[in-house]
């Protein structure tokens, strides 16, 4: 059960009368029952365009995982025909994913795309994301604009891809696709100790035997606000301490056969 598993791992209950919303057939990219998850917090100047386009392009129903805005996030977001998750407590932007994969998996979706809300992530990229996943090439698939990339964002990246040997350039993108099996494995328990959604997902991901790739996306500027980890140097250190230590745990060392996508 969705709560049974919230309330063991620090996440909260979620009403059982949420429904999605009407017209969610796929795109021309046949997909196995997909649904858009972004995560949001205090993103009322973009959540309502995000959203409408999502549902306009692709008809994908959406769902936007408030995790606790003080200001019109989730009213907007339901006004543009999103299924808003309220949290009551403030899980950050892995931890709110989370949950919204964990209710996709509880309403029957078998592909999750996730995007962020502050308008980074074009909609309009998802074609392009989401194509590995429809010809079964990959079970995740990464979004991926390196350009975007601070100083203190490469040298991250370049310390993670040497600690760890992801072959991966944009190794932070949160816009990403996830098949039925990738949702499965990062829904579990395991996955709920993680308080960033990147290198650890990796890790786990390739733990479990499933195929990573990237394709190349554009992004816009960030609308508004800072990176919550790549805001400043101390961030980033602390930030590099905790994934080194998950890396060091061993967590994504040893490749094991996927489990059955049934």
């Amino acid at each position: 059960m969705l709560n049974t598993a919230n309330k063991a791992y620090g996440l909260p209950e979620l009403p059982d009368n949420f429904t999605t919303p009407d017209g969610s057939a796929v795109s021309n990219i046949a997909l196995d029952r997909p649904i858009a998850l972004v995560p949001a917090y205090n993103e009322e100047a973009t959540i309502g365009f995000i959203v409408a386009q999502i549902r306009r392009r692709f008809r994908y129903p959406v769902v936007v995982i408030d995790d606790c805005s003080s200001d019109a996030t989730a009213t907007i977001a339901r006004a543009a025909g999103a299924t808003v998750l309220p949290l009551t407590l403030q899980l950050g932007a892995w931890g709110a994913i989370q949950t919204g994969l964990r209710y996709a998996l509880r309403e029957g979706y078998r592909t999750a795309i996730t995007l962020d809300a502050d308008g980074q992530h074009e909609p309009e990229c998802i074609s392009e994301l989401v194509e590995p996943l429809a010809s079964r090439r990959a079970d995740v698939v990464i979004g991926a604009f390196p350009e975007r990339a601070s100083r203190a964002r490469r040298i991250a990246w370049s310390y993670f891809r040497w600690l760890t040997g992801l072959k991966l350039e944009d190794i932070t993108s949160g816009f990403r696709a996830y098949s039925h099996t990738a949702m499965t494995v990062l829904a579990a328990p395991e996955a709920s100790l993680l308080d960033y959604q990147d290198v650890g997902v990796l890790l786990i991901l390739r733990r479990k035997g499933l195929r990573t790739v990237e394709v190349p996306v554009s992004m816009q500027p960030r609308a508004q606000g800072a990176s919550r980890v790549f805001r400043s140097w101390w961030i980033v250190g602390k930030y590099m301490l905790q994934t080194s230590v998950l890396c060091l745990a061993r967590v994504g060392s040893r490749s094991v056969s996927a489990a059955s996508d049934d």
